[in-house]
């Protein structure tokens, strides 16, 4: 796919989705001669395949492709949604408080079940619990992906079941105005009414969460345009109760006001009335190109000021795949962790499977590195 062609798939794919969140029937002569490889192509690396099933359809165009991953949607999403409430159950009999976040409150926003795309369900719970919690998930069928992290935990369960439990929001690596308001969230739980631990954030603070995550990741690898289609579905749903103020005092408090305002304004446009400023044609570009969870060049460049050029930002990355600080050792390696010793080996182990059975992996990446200037 040529750039061109990406620019013009990347637009029918907006212009479809903006159609079914905004209940219009996409125009005829718009429709007719999209390119559906090329259009499918950008709707995966965007997790909005579902999303722009449903904007096909409704122009009477069907395709198998698209109808295949809407399906695999309304299942995963059904059979999590399960798992989900049989996770609350036990978490209500052992009386730990927990918090659904992001996607899995987000998605039920959405016009129909099963269009937003979901590649795991993110839950807050205790984090004095999490043995406790840890406990409970094996005893629901999943295993254990990673444990003991600093922010949360991963589980899988078959066949699509991925949920990651965390213990805390941000983690201290992430901006320092971010990682402190949120190090105490108490204060901003609100209780669920139907439930004895369950809790939930006004609307307000589940927005300011929203988009400080999506910060989060603006400013690494980058991020996707679905994140854009979530806050426009939030501010179309939720928009008109919404106490602005207080959205600005508290993103001022972390140092992102700004990005939440171009965020905001960027969202409306994009889904909106289409009138997109330079700022905002800017914006789109580097999220369009960034795909649902960033790239490394984006990580490379975004890094750059920090350790003052390209040069100096891609050896500062080069350097942390080969010496992975400790933190990382105990995630990913446990055995290493606990026997610190054996760590010096560590490093030739991990060379060793860049060289082998992570060949073209490592491949990808080098040749990625060697593009970016």
């Amino acid at each position: 796919m040529t750039n061109e062609e990406f620019h013009i798939a990347c637009s029918d794919m907006i212009y479809l989705a903006g159609c079914v969140v905004n209940n219009k029937t996409p125009d005829h002569e718009r429709t007719e001669n999209m390119n559906m490889d090329h259009l499918f192509q950008v709707s995966e690396c965007h997790m909005l395949s579902a999303i722009v099933y449903l904007g096909l359809k409704s122009a009477g165009i069907f395709n198998d492709s698209f109808h295949q991953e809407w399906a695999k949607s309304v299942h995963k999403l059904t059979v999590m949604d399960i798992d989900k409430v049989m996770l609350f159950q036990e978490l209500e009999k052992e009386k730990i408080w927990y918090m659904p976040l992001k996607g899995t409150v987000i998605k039920d926003l959405y016009p129909s079940f099963g269009l937003r795309q979901m590649s795991d369900f993110d839950i807050l719970t205790d984090k004095n619990y999490s043995g406790k919690v840890h406990d409970i998930m094996l005893k629901l069928g999943f295993t254990c992906e990673y444990y003991e992290d600093e922010a949360h935990d991963v589980y899988f369960k078959q066949p699509v079941s991925n949920f990651e439990i965390h213990k805390a929001l941000f983690r201290k690596r992430h901006k320092e105005g971010i990682y402190n308001y949120y190090r105490d969230i108490s204060s901003h739980l609100i209780k669920d009414d139907n439930n004895q631990y369950g809790y939930h954030f006004s609307n307000e603070d589940l927005y300011v969460y929203l988009t400080a995550h999506e910060y989060k990741h603006y400013t690494n690898g980058g991020t996707g345009i679905r994140s854009v289609l979530d806050t426009y579905v939030f501010l179309q749903k939720l928009g008109d109760s919404l106490d602005i103020d207080y959205i600005k005092a508290e993103t001022d408090k972390m140092g992102i006001s700004d990005f939440e305002q171009n965020n905001r304004s960027l969202a409306l446009h994009l889904f909106g009335d289409g009138q997109l400023t330079e700022t905002e044609r800017e914006t789109l570009e580097y999220i369009s190109l960034s795909g649902t969870f960033g790239t490394l060049q984006n990580t490379i460049k975004n890094n750059a000021g920090k350790y003052g050029n390209i040069k100096k930002s891609k050896m500062a990355y080069i350097m942390k795949k080969l010496f992975i600080p400790l933190e990382e050792v105990k995630l990913f390696y446990p055995f290493y962790y606990k026997h610190k010793i054996l760590l010096p080996l560590l490093f030739f182990y991990r060379i060793g499977k860049a060289l082998t059975v992570s060949r073209k992996k490592t491949g990808r990446q080098l040749t990625a590195l060697k593009k970016i200037k």
